[in-house]
């Protein structure tokens, strides 16, 4: 039985509440056309730090002890679990030490350190990662928080699919985008305790396609080469989230750089919702049929929207 529960979901809900956003449901007859179903985007994009990884975050720091919170929190990221860590430290009154790599996009940088997030640059491999918020931790006894290995981070996570099937109940299929899996692990948990017909499947670029070939052969793979436009489903899964997704996930697709840039630019045109290319990973798995969508009610998790306006894919 895996750690994370229902009544886990629930208290991550109610302790969340104060802080984050209950995030809106859109819809698009546009979309439907093109996809042959109903289509339900559940908008993370306009969640706190503008992306669902505040859910995770505040939920995790709203865990800890006094105790264990008094030194701050530490954490690794790339950029949205960074900031969504640091406003939960600043919320709680706490520091937050943040890992990251020296390519982290500009405006990710801009809003961890908004946030009152204490940086420490790095390479951007995994073992740098790891290595320099081993140091970090040395220098602070900071809680570390990992971006997605941790069941508060997953009970957190899966609020958004809760609140989602409050909203639309019964879908057929609820597609989250996958990278470290803690997403796509609270999307399936809830979605398997308050809906169980409802499938859920992750999507991934083909470029960054580790989760795929994890469920596929049911052995832990490592992280791809950074090369998809998607740069926050870089991180391979961890063994928490890939014992979660192995039991509770449908299947895992893939799609392709060109359809993740002309999902997202849909999108903005046609919706009017700035999203960031990871969330248009699984916008893209709908438009271009990678799974059966004919007459279907689909949920998306949009997973968040902080995108570089100087570096657009078009």
């Amino acid at each position: 039985m895996f750690p994370v529960t229902l009544e886990d979901i629930h208290h991550a809900a109610e302790r969340i509440r104060p802080y984050a956003h209950r995030t809106p449901v859109f819809t698009s007859k546009a979309l439907d056309k093109m996809v042959g179903g109903h289509v339900f985007l559940k908008c993370e994009n306009l969640q706190k730090v503008g992306a669902f990884k505040f859910r995770g975050a505040c939920n995790a720091v709203f865990s800890l002890s006094d105790k264990e919170a008094q030194n701050g929190v530490a954490t690794h990221s790339s950029g949205n679990h960074a900031a969504a860590l640091a406003l939960a430290a600043q919320i709680r009154g706490i520091p937050a030490y943040i890992v990251m790599p020296k390519t982290a996009s500009e405006v990710k940088k801009n809003a961890v350190a908004g946030y009152g997030g204490q940086i420490k640059f790095c390479k951007k491999t995994l073992a740098s990662r790891e290595a320099t918020l081993e140091e970090v931790v040395d220098q602070t006894n900071a809680t570390v928080i990992h971006p997605y290995n941790d069941y508060r981070i997953i009970a957190g996570q899966g609020t958004a699919t809760a609140e989602l099937l409050q909203d639309v109940p019964l879908p057929d299929i609820i597609l989250a985008p996958v990278g470290g899996g803690g997403l796509l692990s609270g999307s399936a948990l809830s979605a398997h305790f308050i809906s169980p017909k409802t499938k859920v499947i992750g999507v991934e670029p083909a470029l960054a396609a580790d989760a795929a070939k994890s469920f596929r052969t049911g052995k832990l793979q490592p992280p791809f080469p950074p090369k998809t436009i998607a740069d926050g489903l870089l991180t391979a899964l961890g063994d928490k989230t890939f014992a979660c997704i192995r039991e509770f996930v449908d299947d895992i697709v893939t799609v392709d750089e060109n359809e993740i840039i002309e999902a997202m630019r849909f999108v903005w045109e046609r919706m009017k919702i700035i999203i960031e290319p990871s969330s248009a990973v699984p916008v893209a798995a709908a438009i271009k049929q990678k799974i059966p969508c004919e007459g279907k009610r689909i949920g998306i998790i949009i997973s968040g929207g902080n995108v570089d306006l100087s570096q657009l894919p078009w």
